[in-house]
């Protein structure tokens, strides 16, 4: 289930990305399959492990073009340890609304983006993101260590990214089948196991099946519903090579 549109990020083979927050590697997975050289960083290192043992299975079955390159790093979004200019492209996914210092952290990510390159940043939007904080306090900080710790206004992240030197240049929501979803979640309780209640897991089941199937109907239903309901937003944004410049 990828939310970052890899034609809209302008990705191409043999491009630098990091993927900030991967977690267990969806985007990273979809980068080295387009010939992307990736690094895939996170905090945790079981997700890591993951990411290094389902990239070889794909390099095995011949899905990752030959040469391509995955590293894997431990990292905090507000201190990396990359050089200056180091990625072509860079996807953070559903990281931000987690740290407390995000100004922090995109400074950081403008840093090691190359001057005229992308990145794309995703983020739950407003309204999805309202309805689970008020259904449950188990969906957020400081209930739950590691939470979410904000709610982003509509234009905040693309305030934000303008500030760190960025220049938004397109968004897109997405997942908006999956809204109703984490409502339901939240009403039930976001910790309560999936199989406990017998709508999560039918609702679960669907949202597996259109993953795997991705039948027309629910592309879409999901592509008219999207700008109202989608679960994530995502902003898409350059570092100024002319900005770069000057500041060198």
């Amino acid at each position: 289930m990828l939310t970052v549109r890899y034609d809209q990020l302008g990705l191409q083979p043999g491009d630098r990305v990091l993927d900030l927050g991967c977690g267990f590697g969806r985007h990273a997975y979809e980068a080295l399959r387009r010939g992307a050289h990736v690094v895939a960083c996170d905090l945790g290192h079981n997700e890591l492990v993951q990411v290094r043992s389902t990239s070889a299975v794909m390099w095995d079955d011949g899905e990752i073009p030959e040469g391509t390159m995955l590293e894997t790093s431990v990292g905090d979004a507000t201190c990396l340890p990359f050089a200056d200019g180091s990625f072509d492209r860079i996807i953070a996914s559903e990281v931000m609304e987690h740290i407390e210092n995000d100004e922090a952290a995109l400074a950081e990510l403008t840093r090691v983006l190359r001057p005229g390159g992308i990145m794309a940043i995703t983020i739950p939007a407003r309204l999805p993101e309202k309805v689970c904080w008020a259904l449950s306090d188990e969906y957020h900080a400081p209930h739950v260590v590691g939470g979410h710790v904000r709610i982003y206004g509509r234009q905040e992240l693309p305030n934000k990214m303008r500030s760190a030197g960025l220049q938004p240049i397109g968004s897109h929501r997405a997942h908006a089948l999956h809204s109703p979803y984490w409502w339901l979640r939240c009403a039930v309780g976001p910790d309560r196991p999936i199989d406990d209640h017998r709508l999560v897991r039918a609702y679960h089941r669907l949202l597996a099946w259109d993953i795997v199937k991705a039948p027309k109907l629910t592309r879409w239903s999901e592509r008219l519903l999207n700008p109202v309901l989608g679960k994530s937003q995502v902003v898409y944004a350059a570092r100024p090579e002319e900005a770069a410049r000057v500041a060198a």
